[in-house]
C-alpha cells in the first residue's frame, strides 16, 4: 500500500511561514525557507528550475518521483493562488481539504469537504499506486491525529524565524518518530523520519 508522507521545509523554531504570509504574498517574510531549491547547480529531475546541491537533489528527486497525489488544506491552497489551478507537484494530482465550498476547483483539482480520513483516500485512488503527500500544518496535524502518517521529513533551514505558521499544531499524544536519514547540505539539512508504531 501506498504511503503517507508530509516533506515540508521549516525552520529551526518549526514554522513553515514567517509573518503576514498569503495569497501574493507566498511565506511573508520566511522566504529563505525555499532558497536551498535554487542554490545549487544540480537540476531537479523532477521539478523543472529548481536547481539544488546534489546531496539535496539526491534526497529531494527520491522522495519527489514517489508521490502520485497531495493532499493541501484550503489555507495552503488559498496562500498559493490556487496552484494555477493545477498542482504543487508536477506529475501528482491535487486534493483540497476545505470544509467550505472552493467554486474555484478546477478538473484537474479534487475537493473533499468530509474530512482528512476521506481526502487521503481520495488521493491513494489518484496516485496510482504511489505515496501521497501532505501540504500544510493542519492537514498535517489532522493526519498525525488520525495515525495516517507514515513519514515525516523535515527540510530544516538554519534560521529562527520566531513567528509565522508552526508547522505542527497540537496534537493529543506524543507520535514517536524514527530517524531514517538525515542529510546535511548547504543552506538545508533533511531529515527522515518513520513514525514510530
Amino acid at each position: 500500500m501506498s504511503k503517507v508522507i508530509c516533506a515540508h521545509a521549516v525552520s529551526v523554531d518549526g514554522f513553515i511561514t514567517g509573518r503576514d504570509p498569503g495569497a501574493g504574498r507566498g511565506l511573508g517574510d520566511a522566504s529563505m525557507l525555499f532558497d536551498w531549491y535554487f542554490d545549487g547547480d544540480t537540476p531537479s529531475q523532477v521539478f523543472g528550475g529548481f536547481k539544488l546541491s546534489a546531496p539535496s537533489a539526491r534526497l529531494f528527486d527520491a522522495l519527489a518521483a514517489r508521490v502520485g497525489a497531495i493532499v493541501a488544506g484550503r489555507r495552503t491552497y488559498d496562500d498559493s493562488d490556487h496552484f494555477g489551478g493545477g498542482s504543487p507537484h508536477p506529475g501528482a494530482r491535487l486534493v483540497v481539504l476545505s470544509h467550505r465550498p472552493a467554486p474555484e476547483i478546477t478538473d484537474r483539482q479534487t475537493l473533499v469537504t468530509t474530512g482528512v480520513h476521506d481526502a487521503i483516500a481520495a488521493a491513494r485512488e489518484a496516485a496510482g499506486g504511489k505515496d501521497v503527500g501532505l501540504m500544510g500544518g493542519g492537514v498535517v496535524t489532522a493526519a498525525l491525529r488520525a495515525g495516517l502518517v507514515d513519514e515525516v521529513v523535515l527540510h530544516q533551514v538554519p534560521v529562527l524565524i520566531g513567528g509565522g505558521r508552526p508547522f505542527f499544531g497540537e496534537l493529543p499524544e506524543h507520535v514517536r518518530l524514527r530517524l531514517v536519514e538525515a542529510v546535511p547540505a548547504p543552506g538545508v539539512t533533511h531529515l527522515r523520519y518513520e513514525v514510530a508504531r
